[in-house]
Order: structure tokens, then C-alpha cells, then sequence
């Protein structure tokens, strides 16, 4: 494991683990036992910490996502890696760092389905405003289906997936023709 990932490890730790309200970078190079000149020497500040450590975990989740076998599938995996996740990121939240997780969560997500979009040569007939658009609605979509997930969405995830899935095919689920 090299630096940059020990010290987002400790800040997750920090965050999760150990429920601090307010991380600090005195809280984290004391977490991992580096000087503040390590944590600066990587790092920028907290928000850079942030981000780097959505990045890399954005880049994970696109990787498997992909090995899972088709967009629906891919779907599905990133539903199931989510809803896994819904604990951490809502304390995350609310550290003083919630916004910027927030948003840096939001990026990610728009980034992934625009890699979603670009292998699958999805949405070829809309010009690159018009896509923009377009990945904006679905991230914000996903991103508010998640915020008020509920044991029930996770008894019909199947269901779920597949109509989200239909939703961004452009496809109707009673008809299953294209709408654009």
C-alpha cells in the first residue's frame, strides 16, 4: 500500500470508525503516524484527500462494473456496491467535510456513467451539450434514488435495476421500443 492510500485509509477510519465530526490533518498524520510535511507532501488539504480517494475508488468500481458483462449487469453491480455503501458515505456526510464529499460523489458518478456511455456508444445521436445534459439527469437520479433508499427498494433491486436500466437505454418497459 503506498502513502496517499494509508492516509485515505486513516481518514476513512477517522470518519467511520472512529465517528469524528471534524477531521483534521492533525487527526489524520497522528492516525498514521507521519509528520504534517508527509500528509501536505501528498495531499494539498483535506478536499484534495477527498477527492483523490473518490477517484480511485470511482476507477475501481468502473473497472469491475465492466467485468461484469453487460451494462445492465454493470448496473446492477454499481446498485449492490451503493447500497453497501450508503452507512459510510451518510457519515461521511456529515463530517465537516459533507459537501465536498457530497459533490466529489456526484463527479464520480456523472464520470462513471459517462465511461458507461462512451464504451457502450450509448446516446449517439445527441450532441455533446445535449449528453452533458443527460449524464447530469441520470447522476442526479441515481444519486437521490440512494438517499432515501429503503429495505423495500432493496427486496425488488431486480426490478429496480432493470427499470432504471430501460430508463437510460431511452427504452420503455411495456413497449420496449426506443423513445428517441
Amino acid at each position: 500500500m503506498d502513502m496517499k492510500e494509508i492516509i485515505a485509509e486513516a481518514a476513512r477510519k477517522l470518519i467511520l470508525e472512529k465517528k469524528v465530526k471534524k477531521l483534521t490533518v492533525k487527526d489524520i498524520v497522528e492516525e498514521c503516524q507521519i509528520t504534517r510535511q508527509a500528509f501536505y507532501y501528498h495531499f494539498e488539504g483535506i478536499p484534495d484527500l477527498i477527492q483523490w480517494s473518490i477517484k480511485q475508488g470511482t476507477r475501481r468500481l468502473l473497472e469491475a462494473c465492466k467485468e461484469q458483462g453487460g451494462a445492465e449487469a454493470a448496473l446492477k453491480y454499481l446498485f449492490v456496491f451503493a447500497i453497501n455503501a450508503i452507512p459510510e458515505v451518510r457519515k461521511g456526510i456529515e463530517s465537516n467535510y459533507g459537501k465536498e464529499l457530497e459533490q466529489t460523489l456526484m463527479q464520480g458518478t456523472y464520470q462513471l456513467f459517462e465511461s458507461i456511455v462512451e464504451e457502450e456508444n450509448l446516446y449517439q445521436n445527441y450532441s455533446r451539450q445535449e449528453l452533458k445534459l443527460i449524464l447530469r439527469y441520470h447522476s442526479h437520479a441515481i444519486f437521490g434514488i440512494f438517499q432515501d433508499w429503503t429495505p423495500e427498494d432493496t427486496k425488488n433491486l431486480d426490478m429496480i435495476v432493470h427499470e432504471v436500466y430501460l430508463i437510460m437505454m431511452g427504452k420503455n418497459a411495456t413497449e420496449d421500443v426506443f423513445l428517441c
